[in-house]
């Protein structure tokens, strides 16, 4: 009985979803706050912070937004901690969505024109970890890390609810940005202002 409650409530949510990818969403939210389409909470304040952290002077804080580990597409671990300490670009998406295919290529410029000075990490969901890596060798977007979010684990922590959506952090960790860029355009900009 309580198989057949939760088909129709995961179909649901399932349409939701692939729905979202073809329309042209315009919840774009800068800063934080309540509602749809905001920052999530653990990531809106550097003052939440992982017990310890921080301790030894060289190096930074690490924010509770960043206390995670995953798995690449590739097979490799990762640790969130590595972002803290300067700007990160989480860009969430999935392998069959034509609109972020259309972001990979301003995506891997901005990742490749910003290197060492900001993070971007894509985060791969709502597919299989093989239609993942052939969506990294497609796009041609292997210079950067793309983590294997098949549970929805890193979605669920930033509070993201449909591919195409980028979060984006300054150093102390807080989601200084949250929304959909279509093509990437206007994410050189943001990143910009987070380094200059």
């Amino acid at each position: 009985m309580r198989a057949r409650a939760l088909v129709p409530a995961a179909a649901a949510a399932v349409l939701l979803t692939v729905s979202a990818c073809g329309a042209d969403s315009g919840s774009e939210t800068t800063g934080t706050g309540a509602g749809s389409g905001t920052a999530p909470s653990t990531a809106s304040s550097a003052a939440e912070q992982s017990p310890g952290s921080g301790d030894s002077g060289d190096e930074p804080a690490v924010p509770e937004a960043l206390n995670f580990t995953a798995t690449t597409v590739d097979g490799k671990p990762f640790d969130a901690k590595t972002l803290a300490g300067k700007p990160a670009v989480l860009w969430f998406w999935a392998p069959w969505c034509p609109k972020c295919k259309a972001q990979a290529a301003e995506t891997a410029k901005v990742a490749a024109a910003h290197e060492g000075e900001v993070t971007v990490v894509g985060v791969a969901g709502l597919d299989t970890n093989n239609a993942m890596q052939d969506f990294v060798a497609e796009t041609k977007t292997a210079g950067f890390p793309h983590l294997s979010d098949e549970n929805g684990e890193v979605w669920k922590r930033f509070k993201v609810t449909e591919q195409s959506r980028y979060v984006i952090l300054d150093k102390n960790g807080a989601t200084v940005y949250e929304g959909v860029l279509p093509a990437g355009q206007g994410l050189a900009e943001k990143v910009a202002g987070l380094t200059g």
